[in-house]
């Protein structure tokens, strides 16, 4: 891949998308596109067999012009320069008001430039902790930690987030994750797309301990046409010169009185930014990693091949925006993929 600080970052970009596309589109990831075409599927039911294949594609463009554009992050979102680069939407507000010198969690997902929501935020003058996982090559976990730092971004290890965070929400700082990874059998099942997905409640849990508002927010790349719910075949992909241009959003926003008076809170708040996560896919599908194994994990009942429980039908049926359709929609799925894994003896999906 050509450097951006040498070809110039629009050129490099495009150099990198057309072969994130050509990668996609090898001979021998094509099971694996095959697969992430089902979950297109699974999202987007409405979208036939072409156009699924198609949103896969363009999310492994988007992964290879993410890798490009995160090399440019540091020297262009500064101070300054930043709003050549970055519009703010509700992001303002939500920085704003009600949550200034209040404890804050940020989540966001692997959909848009997840890297941009917290430079942005940081050039703002609000320091923002972002929990990762480091990087196996030291040099160039050197390298992250010190251009992020520089933006105004700590980064925490995920293996001493425990101890570190509770302290860092008690005086009232903000906290970052990417929170849409699948989080293995141990996991909470929550609603998504109409399926139950794994999901850290880790996020729940610190929130609920500090009293913390939760903001579900994003960076979407503007100049990529996305067709609406999936992007016509043919449909422009312009992504226009050497300007890195993205919007950072707000999909959500809540706080104690809107968890604490729920029967279990840490299920409606894991739901909830869930929840949001989807909501920004359906915005810009074609900006998703879709190659993500999303549904792997299964939750127990499925696994032992057991009827959807009453209890968690009654936590699900408790959201307030799933009504008695969406519910028996979403027990309709886990009885399929019960039987799909009886059926071929095993206990995680594809």
């Amino acid at each position: 891949m050509v450097p951006p600080l040498v070809a110039g970052l629009g050129v490099s970009r495009e150099i990198a998308r057309g072969l994130g596309r050509r990668f996609g589109s090898m001979p021998f990831n094509r099971r694996r596109v095959d697969r992430a075409a089902e979950r297109v599927s699974q999202a987007f039911p409405d979208l036939d067999a072409g156009s699924c294949r198609e949103l896969v594609l363009r999310g492994y463009e988007h992964l290879a012009m993410l890798a490009v554009e995160i090399g440019a992050v540091p020297r262009m979102i500064r101070h300054g320069s930043w709003p050549r680069h970055v519009e703010l939407g509700q992001m303002r507000e939500a920085l704003a008001g009600d949550l200034e010198g209040r404890a804050v969690v940020f989540i966001t997902g692997h959909c848009g430039n997840w890297e941009i929501v917290g430079s942005s935020v940081a050039t703002l003058g609000l320091p923002m902790h972002a929990v990762y996982r480091p990087l196996d090559l030291k040099p160039l976990d050197d390298w992250v930690r010190t251009t992020r730092g520089a933006a105004g971004i700590r980064l925490i290890d995920k293996f001493s987030a425990a101890d570190v965070l509770p302290g860092l929400l008690e005086r009232g700082g903000r906290v970052a994750f990417v929170a849409d990874q699948n989080a293995g059998d141990r996991g909470l099942f929550v609603p998504f797309f109409g399926r139950l997905a794994s999901t850290y409640k880790t996020v729940a849990l610190l929130a609920l301990q500090r009293r913390a508002w939760v903001v579900v927010s994003w960076a979407r790349r503007l100049g990529w046409d996305s067709g609406g719910g999936g992007p016509a075949r043919g449909a422009s992909r312009t992504v226009g010169g050497d300007g890195l241009r993205y919007q950072v959003d707000v999909v959500d926003t809540f706080g104690p009185e809107d968890y604490e008076a729920q029967e279990d809170p840490v299920f409606y708040i894991t739901a909830r930014y869930r929840r949001g996560i989807e909501a920004m896919v359906r915005q810009a599908p074609e900006q998703y990693l879709w190659m993500h194994r999303i549904w792997k994990s299964r939750p127990v009942h499925e696994r032992k091949d057991k009827p959807f429980p009453d209890r968690l039908r009654r936590r699900v049926s408790a959201l307030p925006w799933m009504d008695d359709a969406a519910v028996s929609a979403l027990v309709d799925r886990s009885d399929r993929d019960r039987a799909w894994l009886a059926a071929n003896g095993v206990e995680r999906l594809p």
